[in-house]
């Protein structure tokens, strides 16, 4: 028995120590973590259970002789903040992190267990795509990897954070995940690389350019988060995960919090400024509300004219929808539908409410949205919202204008409470616009048609922007002191909390993808 046990323990340093020492040098010379080391830091200290350490692939006629234990990803699972979670983790030292069939098996394996004890997988990239020497094995291999991201979708929460190259087909399972993170200068995802981009257009592009960090999280939208380095990255996804339930049937985690629900918020008062031209950032707003003023936000970089992010109230997690005035007057255009839309649902499917704050001027006019398809994309939105069974308030800050208005969570599409500021104003549109249109032909005939105009717009603001005639109506639960706001959300969301709601019998319904 003790020379099996010796056996052991020697197959196990070789596994430990799969890659060569030269890979592992270049590795940290390049300021990157090794796989392990990876997992030692996102994991509380102890707790990691490695699977199918020894195992190797069997791809003999494939050309590849050395047989490394591992074949070049780290599989286990261990806790955060004493929480379970399950990480793969790719091994760029062994074999490039490429991968091969039994590569695939342990992630596969890794997937199906998360599945079925409800627990979220954080999936560690780098590596360089499919391994050439397995042929189409490892082509279907990837099938696999993406068939249980399918499965696991709205289940359990899918994480992956991409740490050195991902390219090809390997891109698609992080697509399809719930949350990306990237790290600046040394992250970079594409489907054909540069080369290839310049053989078949012409075109110049640069490695950071074409897939890096800030290209991905500011233009592409694929990037939610970025970080500078690995460790600030992965301390990222550990205040991540504080934020999101085990899965799909619990509640997100519940955190004392010294922050009084009851405090006004008096700030809110002065937030907004004298003239409704003029704008004001909404994460003033946004932070007033929540705890401590934490606030993650959601693609901070990319479609700013709305934020999305997740914070606590009264300790409990919720997700904040907000338009942002500071960007092109909070307006909703492509991108901004489609970034709320996808948080939206990431939201209903971890139980986790949705506060909406409103001041939107309506959707972003032009060729270029019209033709893009600002209908169908807006839709994503009206969709979103309609479906999801979460507790849902809106409260309206300013603008509320038009169709918009009716996209951002308001009551006729399924809010259970909405609140507006003396300062909200609900109309089929601004003032100016309106006039234009309703009083054309006696603006055309009046002597002083300026003047005219102005007394026009002064009337139809005093009618119509303000809550109260949406109040009358019940289109507004509560006209409300700016200061208020917390104390309502917190009493909104306490009495919501048993909110049941079932959506009829289907396979699925039909998203305007």
């Amino acid at each position: 028995m003790h020379e099996r046990i010796e056996d052991l323990q020697q197959r196990r340093e070789q596994a430990y120590h799969a890659g060569s020492p030269h890979a592992v040098e270049r590795q940290h010379a390049k300021g990157k973590l090794l796989a392990r080391e990876r997992i030692d830091y996102l994991l509380d200290d102890g707790s990691f259970h490695e699977l199918d350490l020894l195992a190797r692939h069997r791809a003999h006629a494939s050309g590849l002789e050395e047989r490394p234990y591992t074949d070049g990803v780290v599989t286990g699972w261990g806790k955060v903040d004493g929480r379970k979670v399950f990480v793969f983790s790719q091994d760029f030292t062994v074999f490039g992190g490429a991968l091969g069939e039994v590569f695939a098996e342990k992630i596969h394996k890794l997937m199906d267990l998360a599945l079925k004890v409800g627990a979220p997988v954080v999936g560690l990239n780098d590596g360089a795509g499919a391994r050439i020497q397995e042929g189409v094995v490892s082509l279907a291999s990837y099938g696999g990897i993406f068939h249980r991201n399918v499965l696991s979708s709205g289940v359990v929460p899918q994480i992956s954070v991409i740490l050195g190259p991902c390219a090809g087909g390997a891109v698609y399972s992080p697509a399809m995940t719930d949350f990306i993170f990237m790290v600046r200068e040394s992250s970079h995802m594409f489907i054909t690389g540069p080369d290839v981009v310049r053989t078949v257009t012409g075109e110049e592009v640069t490695l950071e350019e074409l897939g890096g960090a800030m290209s991905h999280a500011s233009k592409s939208g694929v990037a939610t988060f970025v970080a500078t380095d690995e460790k600030s990255c992965l301390d990222d996804v550990r205040y991540l995960l504080s934020f999101l339930p085990q899965n799909n049937m619990e509640e997100p985690p519940r955190l004392d919090s010294e922050d009084d629900p009851a405090r006004l918020c008096p700030e809110l008062r002065e937030v907004l400024p004298a003239s409704p031209n003029l704008p004001y950032d909404m994460h003033a707003v946004v932070k007033a509300v929540l705890d401590d003023a934490e606030f993650l936000e959601y693609f901070p970089h990319w479609a700013r004219s709305i934020l999305c992010g997740f914070g606590r109230i009264d300790g409990r997690t919720v997700g904040i929808v907000g338009n942002q005035p500071m960007v092109l007057a909070g307006v909703l255009d492509i991108e901004s539908a489609e970034k709320a839309a996808r948080f939206v649902r990431t939201c209903d499917a971890f139980n986790i409410p949705l506060v909406t704050f409103v001041d939107v001027p309506g959707f972003l006019p032009g060729v270029d949205q019209e033709y893009g398809g600002i209908i169908r994309h807006g839709a994503k939105l009206l969709y979103a919202y309609c479906e999801s069974t979460v507790p849902r308030i809106q409260v309206i800050t300013r603008k509320a204008y038009g169709g918009a208005y009716v996209v951002m969570n308001s009551k006729s599409i399924g809010a259970d409470l909405a609140f507006a500021w003396p300062s909200a104003e609900l109309a089929v549109m601004g003032p100016q616009g309106a006039v234009e249109i309703v009083y054309r032909r006696e603006l055309q005939q009046a002597a002083d048609p300026t003047a005219r105009r102005a007394e026009l717009v002064a009337e139809y603001t005093e009618r119509y922007a303000n809550p109260y005639a949406a109040a009358e109506r019940g289109y507004v639960d509560d006209v409300i002191d700016p200061a208020e706001t917390r104390q309502k959300i917190v009493a909104g969301l306490a009495m919501l909390r048993t909110k049941r709601e079932d959506l009829p019998r289907r396979k699925h319904g039909n998203m305007p993808l």
